[in-house]
């Protein structure tokens, strides 16, 4: 295995799909990076997770302004992480939306995840050679805690809070007159989940909550857009057997004493014959390993992550 982070080698450039999810609604995807979600209302636009960068951002644009002129007036932001966030100047939207927890933990730690990430996906923050020089933190101007409802002209757009998952402050949009989701990254597909940030404990109730919507399709936060009930099931299925697979034996080697490359070992063993082959697997696996041998101790809230604790994580993994 390669010395450095799995996404540091990973520099090719990615293929762009923006899919029509429902009327008016469109997933931007780009074969694994982070996910865009675009609600076009009857008088302005709804962006869901703005990208890392300004530039990552205007790619987004282009495809919006393929589809309609009007302007964008809400984002939307489902978590702190950086590679969601920091392109948010770019949109120039007048509100931006978190939920209060996840304000919280841009006060908390968002310093901390915007230099971690940088130094794990080189890719992603092209043309930045230092972390300074990346847009500051991302704030929203507006907040909640359970619910939420936006009104883009008549059309109706629900943000709720349905319980932890990948951060403790996501959030899912919910679009009704389609029963059309955006899910962030609670909900993956064919591309590895992140836990390092997670809750393996709540993540399954999260994925059944968001099951009772019943929904036609689903802009997940990584992956292929889910059209279809059928592909959306399968999609909340294989999203919680991945978090299960990856706890189950971390749990069982650090409730046990054993050590962290121990858990690590454990965690390929029942990992690997099924998502070795999912994008970011290697990237996730040894953040995904380390918060799950905390949560197994009982460490409820995640550990922040700064460049220094990754780099000794990935020097104690590979022994």
């Amino acid at each position: 295995m390669s010395k450095q982070f799995a996404s540091a080698g990973d520099m090719a450039e990615k293929k762009i799909s923006f899919t029509e999810i429902g009327k008016d609604l469109w997933a931007f995807t780009a074969e694994g990076d982070p996910n865009t979600g675009v609600i076009v209302g009857d008088d302005s636009v709804m962006i869901i997770e703005a990208q890392a960068t300004p530039e990552l951002a205007n790619k987004v644009i282009e495809k919006v302004r393929s589809v309609t002129d009007k302007p964008i007036s809400h984002l939307v932001l489902t978590h702190y992480h950086a590679v969601r966030v920091l392109g948010a100047a770019a949109y120039q939207a007048p509100t931006v939306i978190m939920s209060q927890k996840a304000r919280s933990m841009v006060v908390e730690r968002g310093a901390e995840d915007r230099e971690s990430e940088f130094m794990r996906f080189p890719r992603l923050f092209m043309g930045y050679d230092n972390v300074n020089d990346i847009p500051s933190l991302t704030w929203p101007t507006t907040t909640f805690n359970d619910r939420m409802t936006v009104y883009l002209g008549k059309r109706r757009v629900d943000l709720r809070f349905l319980g932890r998952a990948h951060t403790a402050g996501d959030i899912v949009i919910h679009v009704p007159d389609q029963n059309v989701m955006f899910t962030g990254d609670i909900v993956e597909y064919h591309s590895a989940c992140y836990c390092g940030d997670g809750h393996f404990n709540d993540w399954p109730a999260t994925l059944e909550a968001i099951r009772t919507f019943d929904v036609e399709a689903i802009a997940p936060g990584r992956g292929d857009a889910l059209v279809g009930k059928e592909m959306v099931g399968k999609a909340l299925t294989n999203t919680a057997d991945f978090v299960s697979s990856t706890y189950r034996p971390v749990a069982r080697i650090a409730q046990g004493g054993g050590s962290l490359k121990e858990a690590w070992d454990a965690c390929r063993a029942e990992c690997d014959p099924k998502f070795k082959d999912y994008a970011i697997y290697e990237h996730c696996l040894p953040f995904n390993v380390a918060r799950a041998y905390d949560e197994a101790l009982g460490i409820d809230t995640p550990r922040i992550w700064t460049a220094e604790r990754d780099a000794k994580m990935w020097t104690d993994l590979q022994g």
